[in-house]
């Protein structure tokens, strides 16, 4: 199966559920906001989609894998959105599940992206940092440097 399509596959499961079903259950049927508040929902969720979306395709188109922890990249992902942040598709999440939390108003939804936040930062520190250190060595250790974690250099 070609990286695109399992990428696709990964994208439907694990962040369409995180940062699109759950939240959605999670708000139920509540009343959505409206006026300029449904307009920033709105964007925070085209902005998470967008930086998915192309953030997804670098990893399979360029890096020949997936955001799937057991079919990761064979190539160190530094174009795109990778040039800003190094972690577009997780900033991507966040911002997903901000949009559903301004535009619901639900201070669960915003505890909800708060656990997400710190189960993120974790796992980045923990796992993905020093995986990708011991795989991409020198390289990777530079465009730490180079590259914020979260936001671009000089923004936080």
């Amino acid at each position: 199966m070609s990286p695109l399509l399992k990428t696709a596959l990964f994208t439907v499961v694990v962040p369409g559920s995180v940062a699109v079903l759950i939240p959605l259950l999670i708000a139920g049927d509540r009343a959505a906001a409206a006026g300029a508040t449904r307009v920033l929902a709105l964007l925070l969720l085209a902005l998470g989609a967008v930086l998915y979306l192309r953030s997804a395709w670098d990893f399979a188109s360029f890096g020949r894998g997936t955001p799937a922890i057991t079919d990761a990249p064979r190539r160190l992902v530094t174009r795109g959105f990778y040039r800003y942040t190094r972690n577009p598709m997780y900033v991507a999440v966040l911002s997903a599940v901000t949009g559903w939390a301004v535009l619901y108003g639900m201070p669960v939804l915003w505890a909800y992206g708060g656990a997400i936040f710190v189960f993120f930062s974790l796992f980045i520190r923990l796992y993905e940092e020093p995986r990708l250190t011991r795989e991409f060595g020198d390289e990777y250790v530079a465009y730490m440097k180079r590259v914020g974690r979260w936001l671009p250099r000089g923004m936080g």
